[in-house]
């Protein structure tokens, strides 16, 4: 593991604000139970340098309950280039609904569950919370890289559920072992987990430009909804005034208003 690009990106997310496609391949996936469990994060195959992978997502956009950002494979994202245009006005609303707009950044570690080793190598999907704690871990000297085969680190996990949490959701507190312990004793075991992995960009699929769009200007102009009365989400003004122009402009509907915003997709600085 390179602790000094460890070091690097804790300080970029400390430093800034954080700002469908479905899966492809059903890889074995790490959600942690309540209680206690002990992982160890295996080098990650495809960039041994650096086991985490950040995927950006959006939730709940139209019919579409995850779409995979474009951006993930350095492609054009509509979403994304609609927000930018969005937050390009003068607009209050504007700017409230492109903060809505901005993608979720999901991180991906390869796992071992210690006491189910026979189970191999699981991919576990975390949020920023954990991501910078095991960043921290990583940058702290006398931690370092938990990661090494040799002279890593077990990671121990305390997960609490909703009524601990006062929310519908777990939380999950990491701490690293005490003691430096070999990933595994058996050759074989150690060279299968090394290898037998997943890449989390290959096992979602891209949807796209035109169903991303599609979705996107279904989520802002639901179904049954008239043409100018207000949207569930509250976006009335910026939904039928979208012009980018300093001058008044003429009165369109949501439909055209939106489309008008990717008449130059050409041009868009990808």
């Amino acid at each position: 593991m390179n602790l000094d690009a460890i070091k690097k990106k804790l300080e970029s997310m400390q430093s800034k604000p954080s700002g469908g496609g479905g899966l492809i391949n059903q890889t074995k996936k790490f959600k942690p139970s309540i209680g206690k469990q002990t992982i160890r994060v295996v080098p990650f195959k495809y960039n041994k340098e650096y086991p985490f992978t950040e995927m950006k997502f959006y939730y709940g956009i139209g019919s579409k309950k995850v779409i995979a950002s474009p951006l993930n494979w350095s492609e054009k994202d509509p979403i994304a280039e609609f927000a930018k245009q969005l937050r390009g006005t003068n607009d209050k609303e504007n700017w409230r609904l492109a903060k809505k707009l901005d993608p979720k950044t999901r991180i991906f570690a390869p796992v071992i569950i210690r006491g189910q080793e026979s189970e191999g190598v699981h991919m576990w999907e975390f949020g920023k919370e954990i991501y910078e704690a095991f960043l921290q871990m990583a940058a702290d000297e006398e931690v370092g890289d938990f990661t090494d085969i040799m002279t890593g680190r077990d990671i121990k996990l305390v997960t609490v559920g909703p009524e601990s949490t006062g929310t519908a959701y777990n939380k999950t507190l990491i701490q690293p072992s005490m003691k430096v312990s070999v990933l595994s004793e058996d050759d074989k075991e150690l060279e299968l987990w090394l290898d037998d992995q997943v890449n989390p960009k290959e096992s979602y699929k891209m949807l796209p430009f035109d169903d991303i769009k599609a979705a996107l200007q279904e989520w802002l102009t639901p179904e049954g909804e008239e043409e100018d009365e207000a949207t569930p989400i509250k976006i009335e003004t910026p939904v039928s005034n979208y012009s980018l122009s300093a001058k008044p402009a003429a009165k369109k509907s949501k439909a055209e208003a939106f489309d008008d915003l990717f008449e130059e997709e050409d041009d868009l600085p990808f």
